[in-house]
């Protein structure tokens, strides 16, 4: 067998190691785009300039391109599907996926084909004074950009003065990523009823509560599949995640049955296909009531490791697949561990970060509990206000990849591990 090519946008060494684990492994071979800092940890986004760049190295490239796949939010979503279309290889329509990329986009048309599970939305200028009383909708309530990375500049408002701090925010820093938005706006032709909603526009949705569970899966040539559902874990206070279980349990299958149908509805409606999603939607016990949250175009690089743990195999396996054309497959529950989890590592109070754990510590912590794997997202020296992509309410020193027999184990595991680990930090500096 020949070997195919594989290019991989932001490739890491983690991910690098997830691709090992994929079918037929030993017949691929990885080669990374760019890279994570320059597409991924960095406010600094120019999407014509990054394409224009990852073009230059595919041309660069003395082989065949077989295959070009993304597991990170925008730009490299979008990334990977120009440059698929570019070299002919398996991908949606860049239309398809801006009706999900653009917030507000997506909502319309999950209106048009699941109103049932919409939140009540209205989409607003940041930079209007008067943007409150274009809202109509009753407090409390969240803001987003249309365009975000994870809950980065989402605020949940319950006043007034809630509001004008969380514009205050938004207006500050809303183009480090809109900007390059608008870029790829440029690139379709937008309804009219977008018509003011650009990359640096915002949408205020109605606030709901309950337990939140994301299905991931494929669209292949028409064909609609889900490979597993996911526990969506909030903090004490609800406003930031602390934990991602692998397989769900927090709720029915009948329910997650909904989740997986209403979700297909969605896709046909926008067209979507040859192409990996995962949706994330709440369901209000009380009222059977389910809420979509958002649908996002690609696999999620949080589950790879977890899919490993329980299935054998990342779900790159079915980013692969598709990208080389072939029908996907995911291996079920052959891994080394009957559930999995990514648990965030979160500091409270911005800080310097003097101290992160050393190799020898990682190494460590793999050694008590087998399986176990510690990503870092701080560094000796970094000021934790000033790093990109940051949550609104915490700041994320890392992430914990943990496997246990049963989802009380993994709970207890994470305490004690995240008790252990050694952070240290100094106070941030005084402003200016």
């Amino acid at each position: 067998m020949n070997t195919k090519n594989i290019f991989v946008l932001g490739l890491t060494d983690v991910q690098r190691r997830e691709l090992e684990t994929v079918r037929n492994a030993e017949d691929l071979a990885f080669h990374g785009v760019l890279d994570y800092e320059t597409l991924v940890n960095t406010t600094d986004l120019d999407f014509d300039q990054l394409l224009h760049d990852a073009r230059a190295e595919l041309d660069a490239f003395d082989g065949s391109i077989d295959a070009i796949i993304a597991h990170w939010d925008f730009p490299v979503s979008v990334l990977a599907t120009v440059l698929a279309a570019e070299n002919g290889l398996p991908a949606p329509s860049l239309e398809s996926l801006l009706k999900s990329e653009h917030k507000y986009w997506s909502r319309l048309e999950q209106q048009r084909c699941i109103p049932e599970c919409v939140p009540g939305v209205a989409a607003f200028d940041p930079f209007d004074d008067d943007a409150l009383a274009t809202i109509g909708l009753d407090f409390p309530f969240w803001v987003k950009p249309v365009k975000a990375h994870s809950s980065a500049l989402g605020f949940k408002v319950e006043d007034e003065a809630q509001f004008a701090a969380a514009l205050e925010e938004i207006r500050e820093h809303i183009g480090e990523i809109g900007d390059a938005f608008n870029q790829v706006l440029r690139r379709v032709a937008l309804p009219a009823e977008l018509e003011g909603a650009d990359g640096n526009s915002c949408l205020a949705e109605q606030f709901v509560e309950g337990t939140q569970v994301a299905p991931e899966g494929t669209m292949f040539r028409g064909e609609y599949h889900v490979h597993g559902v996911f526990d969506m874990h909030k903090d004490e206070a609800g406003t930031s995640f602390s934990r991602l279980d692998y397989p769900a349990s927090s709720v029915p299958e009948p329910v997650q049955q909904r989740m997986i149908d209403l979700t297909e509805r969605y896709l046909r409606q926008v067209g979507y296909d040859d192409g990996c999603f995962n949706s994330e939607f709440m369901w209000d016990r009380e009222q059977d009531q389910l809420w979509l949250i958002e649908v996002n175009t690609r696999i999620s690089q949080s589950h790879s490791d977890l899919f490993a743990k329980v299935d054998g195999s990342s779900n790159h396996e079915v980013a692969i697949d598709i990208a080389l054309g072939e029908k996907p497959r995911m291996p079920h529950r052959e891994g080394e561990f009957a559930t999995a989890a990514q648990c965030m590592l979160f500091h409270d109070e911005d800080a310097v970060v003097t101290r992160v754990p050393s190799a020898e510590d990682k190494a460590e912590l793999a050694r008590r509990w087998p399986g176990t794997l510690l990503t870092l997202q701080v560094a000796e020296g970094d000021w934790l206000s000033e790093l990109p992509g940051q949550d609104s309410y915490r700041f994320i020193l890392g992430k914990l990849y943990i496997g246990a027999d049963s989802t009380e184990q993994l709970v207890e595991r994470y305490r004690e591990i995240a008790a252990e680990i050694p952070f240290e930090f100094a106070p941030a500096p005084a402003d200016g």
